[in-house]
C-alpha cells in the first residue's frame, strides 16, 4: 500500500476528531458576555485536546516522511494509535462539562497515556520494518521526550485521585514539551538527502 493513503486516512480521522471536540461546545442560548462563562471549562479542555491532536498530527507527519514501505503491522499499529485518539473527543467532552472532576481527569490520562503507548508501539514496528539503520531510528536514538512523556501520564494519573489541578497541569506540561515540531526525523532526512548528492 502506498504510505499516502495511510496518511490521507489518518489526517481525515484526525480532522473528525478535532470536529467532534469543536460540536461539543454549544452556542449560548443568551446575547451577553456573561453566558459564555458556563462554557469556558469546555473551551479550556477543548483548547488543551485540540494541541493534543495537533501535536499528534504533526508527528505522525513527520514520522511517516520516513516510511519507505507500508504493510499490514504497520497498518494495524497506526489504528490502533487512531483508537485511542479517538477516544479524546468522549474524555474532553466530560471534562468540560464537570469541571475538570477528579475521575474525568484521570480519564484524560489513561487515554491520552495509552494514545501515547501506541504512538510508541507504531514507531517500533516502522522502524523493524525499516530496520535499525532506518530514516527513524536514527532519529529517534534513545527517543527521551517519550520515555518522560509516558512517566508524567503515569505520575499524572495516580495525583488524579487526590489533586486534579495538579495532574492537569502535568499534562499541560507535557504538551508544552511536545508543542515545539520534533525536527529530528527532518533533519535525518535532510542530511540523507545531502549525502546522496555527493
Amino acid at each position: 500500500m502506498n504510505k499516502n493513503r495511510l496518511e490521507a486516512f489518518s489526517d481525515g480521522v484526525l480532522a473528525i476528531i478535532i470536529t467532534i471536540m469543536i460540536l461539543e461546545i454549544k452556542v449560548p442560548e443568551g446575547v451577553n458576555f456573561s453566558d459564555l462563562l458556563p462554557l469556558f471549562p469546555k473551551f479550556i479542555s477543548y483548547v488543551l485536546s485540540f494541541v493534543y491532536v495537533g501535536i499528534y498530527w504533526n508527528n505522525h507527519h513527520h514520522m511517516l516522511q520516513s516510511v519507505t514501505k507500508v504493510n499490514g503491522k504497520i497498518l494495524w499499529a497506526n489504528l490502533h494509535l487512531l483508537f485511542w485518539l479517538s477516544l479524546i473527543p468522549v474524555s474532553t467532552g466530560w471534562m468540560g462539562e464537570h469541571n475538570f472532576a477528579k475521575a474525568t481527569i484521570t480519564l484524560y490520562g489513561v487515554i491520552l497515556f495509552f494514545a501515547a503507548v501506541a504512538f510508541w508501539f507504531l514507531q517500533n514496528i516502522i522502524i523493524s520494518t525499516e530496520g535499525e539503520n532506518s530514516v527513524l531510528a536514527k532519529a529517534l536514538g534513545k527517543n527521551f521526550k517519550g520515555k518522560i512523556s509516558n512517566l508524567l501520564y503515569l505520575s499524572a494519573i495516580g495525583i488524579s485521585f487526590f489533586y486534579e489541578i495538579v495532574a492537569a497541569s502535568i499534562y499541560v506540561i507535557v504538551a508544552i514539551i511536545w508543542l515545539v515540531p520534533d525536527k529530528r526525523i527532518e533533519k535525518v532526512i535532510n542530511s540523507n538527502e545531502l549525502n546522496s548528492y555527493k
